[in-house]
């Protein structure tokens, strides 16, 4: 576990531990400050972090769509990316939950065993952030520090794919300053869907307006989830509502420190 030193700086959990981060595609080209905020955490709490330069789409667009052939070629790529790491830190539930499910189903599906092979050994090493964290490095309080009132959106992905449990919360109940609000119907999903949004937009907009109005019941200034796929959504309701609720991954408070303040 990680612990205080006299010093009040923190241990260093992490050290000797070399760490892969897939960044997914909408942090690389939208939030890459959630990427950064990621290697900043993971190299404070003391491990050695590669950004494989290779790595592309996990592919989830393609195989929820029904395009599991024009998928292959993300799944070879990752694989072939990250094959040659024991940890990889992905800071979305959607994009992990596509690596560890459907990475193995398309592979049986072109019946590539020598890919069904690769899927099997990569797969299992590939976690979202909270997981991580807690069962790998075996920590909640990660030396975080945000003075601020907020509320957590549990992502569908994250809760039913990756099943990350209560680990989130753990670890924001462990940042100091944070006030933790709950979130009424938090474990309904925001609406956001990748394409549902696009192909049933009143359906989804409508969820995503229950999702803001009991954010906004809470009194939060800032609404967090681990993917922020789900956080463009509710952001952009969020912010045509003019609520002044800030949405933020993650990683980004578990990254911020008093010396950031």
């Amino acid at each position: 576990m990680t612990e205080m030193t006299t010093s009040g700086t923190i241990s260093s959990p992490g050290k000797g531990i070399r760490v892969a981060l897939f960044a997914t595609c909408i942090n690389d080209t939208m939030y890459p400050e959630t990427a950064r905020a990621v290697v900043t955490l993971l190299e404070r709490l003391g491990c050695s972090v590669d950004f494989p330069m290779t790595q592309t789409c996990c592919g989830q667009p393609f195989t929820n769509t029904g395009y599991f052939d024009e998928a292959m070629g993300s799944v070879r790529t990752f694989v072939d990316s990250f094959a040659d790491y024991d940890h990889v830190v992905v800071p979305s539930g959607s994009c992990a939950g596509s690596v560890r499910t459907q990475h193995a189903m398309l592979a049986r599906r072109a019946g590539d065993q020598g890919l069904s092979a690769a899927v099997e050994e990569v797969a299992p090493r590939t976690r979202e952030l909270s997981e991580f964290l807690v069962d790998v490095l075996g920590v909640t309080d990660v030396g975080a520090y945000f003075p601020h009132r907020v509320t957590y959106h549990p992502t569908c992905h994250s809760l039913r794919v990756v099943r990350v449990g209560d680990r989130p919360l753990r670890l924001l109940q462990a940042v100091r300053g944070l006030t933790l609000l709950p979130l009424a119907g938090a474990e309904e999903c925001c609406g956001f869907g990748g394409t549902f949004a696009v192909k049933n937009a009143d359906i989804s907009v409508s969820m995503g307006g229950d999702k803001v109005r009991h954010t906004l019941d809470t009194g939060a200034e800032y609404l967090v989830a681990g993917d922020n796929s789900c956080l463009t959504h509710l952001g952009g309701l969020l912010s045509r509502q003019q609520t002044g609720v800030r949405p933020i991954h993650l990683a980004e408070i578990l990254a911020s420190t008093e010396e950031d303040r």
